[in-house]
């Protein structure tokens, strides 16, 4: 008895150390969460496209406006991420996955309901109050993808997860157009509440939380905080990253409300068209991942990182001189192809050149500095735009996308498999 008990056990042990997709898909919290992100993309990027264009129509394509809807979806990230990571650690992730995306569901019902009988300005708030309980839910299910997932299916877990975003890429505009302009922002907006509750229901099929019992001192979050910047600033390499994630922060901003007024404007096209330039870089984001993936067996990450910020940056300029379709297309398309390897390039340097302690206070350092720069120049690009032009907004973000590559230029010639610096890391336990 004890001994095919055993046998059974190797068996399930190989099985759980075997990282198939049939294996990982088998997997209930996999299924669970996986559905529920399917909804989440459906509301989100109906909710994008929906009332951007509905905004755009009602202020006759006021730039102030359209970038303020950005701010509302990106400000959040950059204000509450620490602290909806921090409570996620606190709180039971499941509880707290399935309350944040009720309350999603409730505010947009909220808001449709001050849509039918008052401002149509309430559409900015469906937009913040998901963006604000998302950055509690996104950390809570990651918490939940450690706990549920074995280890060895975790990086292919992540990979599926991740290709859900750029699938959604490709598909959500058409999605959030197609809604918007069938429908009307009404049903739009229903749509979305309903895609967070589908969401918040699929979640409570999700494992009961583990209550766990932990005998630990409480510690100081800002005294966390402060030797998280202390480390960072003690890492020449760290600290370059950090300038680059400000440049390339401050160069996105710049363009991320102006995308729309990119078509209308300068491409004298129909708003809806801009659908197709988020689908080209899209499609180039799902290859690019692939051609990167292959690149970084024999390319060093800051080389990679390089060549990422420095051929986007040609992408930006080169589309705010295109005045045809089918060549900003192919820009959007090759700006797409080489975005992966920044992100590659990134998280290796960051996994590198970090002591484990230290590596979620490095990326909880370094993520609001890029999420904070962009909310910046997003909140005066709908004002500058007005003083300048589209193309004069794509080409001085060019140029401050360039200085980032600048800033990491000293990185290029370091060897490719160095880790952790012997002095900088000395310095980090003085």
């Amino acid at each position: 008895m004890i001994e095919r008990q055993g046998k059974e056990m190797q068996v399930q042990e190989k099985k759980n150390a075997t990282p198939t997709i049939s294996a990982l898909l088998k997997n209930r919290f996999v299924q669970i969460i996986l559905l529920s992100e399917l909804f989440l993309q459906i509301g989100i990027w109906v909710r994008n496209f929906a009332i951007l264009l509905f905004v755009m129509e009602k202020t006759n394509g006021d730039a102030f406006a359209i970038s303020m809807i950005s701010v509302a979806e990106f400000a959040p990230i950059f204000i509450f991420s620490f602290i909806g990571g921090t409570f996620a650690d606190r709180w039971r992730p499941k509880r707290t996955m399935i309350w944040c995306d009720f309350l999603s569901a409730l505010s947009i019902f909220a808001v449709l309901l001050t849509l039918m009988f008052g401002s149509w300005k309430a559409v900015f708030l469906a937009t913040l109050v998901s963006a604000i309980l998302s950055q509690f839910s996104q950390p809570s299910g990651m918490k939940l993808f450690k706990l549920h997932v074995p280890e060895a299916l975790i990086q292919m877990g992540m990979s599926i997860y991740q290709t859900i975003f750029a699938v959604f890429m490709i598909l959500g505009p058409v999605l959030g157009t197609f809604v918007y302009q069938h429908f009307g922002i009404e049903m739009a907006i229903g749509i979305m509440g309903i895609a967070f509750l589908l969401s918040a229901l699929v979640l409570l099929f999700l494992p009961e939380d583990r209550v766990l019992e932990e005998d630990k001192a409480p510690s100081s979050v800002w005294q966390e905080m402060k030797d998280g910047i202390r480390y960072v600033m003690s890492k020449r390499v760290l600290t370059l990253l950090g300038g680059c994630f400000l440049t390339v922060g401050l160069a996105l901003g710049l363009i991320q409300p102006l995308g729309i007024f990119l078509v209308t404007e300068h491409l004298g096209l129909a708003k809806e068209q801009l659908q197709w330039l988020m689908m080209a870089n899209g499609l180039g984001m799902i290859l690019g991942g692939g051609i990167a993936m292959a690149f970084s067996k024999n390319v060093p990450p800051q080389r990679l990182l390089m060549m990422g910020v420095f051929f986007n940056a040609v992408g930006i300029a080169l589309c705010g001189l295109s005045t045809v379709l089918w060549l900003t297309l192919l820009i959007e398309f090759l700006a797409g192809l080489v975005l992966p390897m920044i992100h590659i390039g990134i998280n290796t340097l960051i996994l590198q050149h970090t002591e484990t302690e230290f590596v979620g206070r490095v990326n909880g350092i370094l993520s609001p500095l890029f999420t904070g720069a962009m909310v910046v120049t997003m909140s005066v690009a709908g004002s500058f735009k007005n003083l300048l032009s589209v193309v004069w907004m794509f080409e001085i973000s060019a140029f401050v996308m360039f200085l980032g590559a600048l800033i990491i230029l000293p990185m290029y010639r370091m060897p490719g498999n160095q880790t952790l610096e012997g002095s900088s890391s000395t310095e980090a336990h003085q």
